[in-house]
């Protein structure tokens, strides 16, 4: 297996840049999620690596082999698409097969490891058949085999499982995670669904219109994001945001909204001051305490909506006309328009700086 390591790589189509000076590196048998919403770079990022383009700017290297000139095939990558681009006139195992028919390599050799691959990925009892006899997840193990029997050193995967249900998906991601792990292939893998990066990933690059917003671990965007789009991005239901500033009054330090006043730990508000007083707050659902009853510190307001979810409930509560939502156990029963108070967990507020977005505490 080898690592990958990007740097100052930009990809340029006319006048967009598609992807805009991007450096990051990808350890031996690590894997890496490129999280994004549509358009913000991260397959083409993917098509870079797998030689498909090539840079505008910059250097792609696979341990310490400059790679950035090389064709796809000089490469040894396995790739799995979105489509799965399965061939509809060939059985699952000439499907399977296919990469190693066109490297020459010998037949009984093709047999053994078509044989291996198919029954790691529980798929060796359909061999016989065509694409068109199988189910979506099949079909999606069948492109993974593809990729698998030629034993590449990077697995790049470009959305494998948005064509699944959503039940499938779920037990794909556990799967997909389980092989990783037993075979410790470098993986790379695009999606711009947040709950696939963060459950199967390692380590996780958010992109945003071509520039890397954060690069880190699943837990510390989630905790610790770099600024107001990692914050809005990782997380469900997303964090609230309110515009305002840092006021001090009578020695205590207070976020205020010009909707309601929050008091906040002097240690945060003299962080937080020494750097800006125009401030984005952002809190998490589930950093919001609900209650029918005034509590010290809290605020009030009054239920917009409820939103069921089963395990949980989401209520959106309207401050004068400042809106948050907060996630409640389901044993909270509230209607719109019911009087509520809200505390905010001071330790888990966010501060963003609100003329340039990034984190602040």
């Amino acid at each position: 297996m080898v690592s990958v390591k990007l740097i100052n790589v930009s990809k340029f189509f006319g006048k967009v840049k598609a992807v805009d000076n991007l450096s990051l590196e990808i350890k031996d048998s690590e894997f890496v999620a490129f999280l994004g919403p549509s358009g913000c770079g991260k397959t083409t990022t993917l098509l870079m690596i797998a030689g498909i383009y090539k840079p505008s700017l910059g250097k792609i290297y696979f341990d310490e082999n400059d790679v950035t000139d090389l064709q796809p095939k000089d490469r040894n990558i396995g790739m799995v698409f979105q489509s799965y681009a399965l061939y509809p006139h060939m059985k699952v195992y000439d499907n399977i097969a296919f990469p190693l028919k066109l490297k020459k390599t010998p037949k009984n050799e093709i047999d053994a490891k078509v044989r291996n691959v198919a029954k790691l990925l529980r798929i060796d009892t359909l061999l016989d058949r065509k694409p068109a006899q199988l189910s979506g997840g099949q079909q999606q193990r069948v492109a993974l085999a593809r990729a698998l029997v030629k034993e590449p050193d990077v697995l790049l995967l470009d959305e494998p499982l948005s064509n699944l249900d959503a039940k499938l998906r779920i037990y794909m991601r556990a799967e997909l995670k389980r092989l990783q792990k037993e075979l410790k292939i470098t993986t790379i893998y695009v999606t711009h669904d947040q709950v696939e990066a963060m459950s199967m990933a390692d380590r996780i690059a958010v992109m945003n219109q071509g520039r890397l917003q954060q690069y880190d671990e699943p837990e510390k965007l989630y905790n610790t994001p770099a600024n107001i789009f990692v914050a809005g991005f990782i997380g469900n239901p997303p964090m609230n945001f309110v515009e305002g500033s840092i006021v001090e009054e009578g020695g205590e330090y207070m976020f205020d909204s010009g909707s309601f006043k929050l008091y906040i730990p002097r240690e945060i508000g003299e962080a937080v001051v020494a750097k800006s007083y125009d401030v984005v707050l952002g809190i998490r659902p589930e950093d919001i305490e609900i209650s029918t009853e005034e509590k010290r510190e809290s605020v009030s307001g009054y239920v917009y909506v409820v939103e069921p979810l089963g395990r949980d409930v989401v209520v959106d509560v309207s401050i004068d006309g400042v809106n948050l939502k907060v996630l409640a156990p389901p044993t909270v029963k509230l209607e719109p328009g019911q009087i509520v108070w809200l505390v905010f967990n001071e330790k888990r507020m966010h501060f963003f700086d609100r003329r340039t977005g990034e984190a602040i505490i």
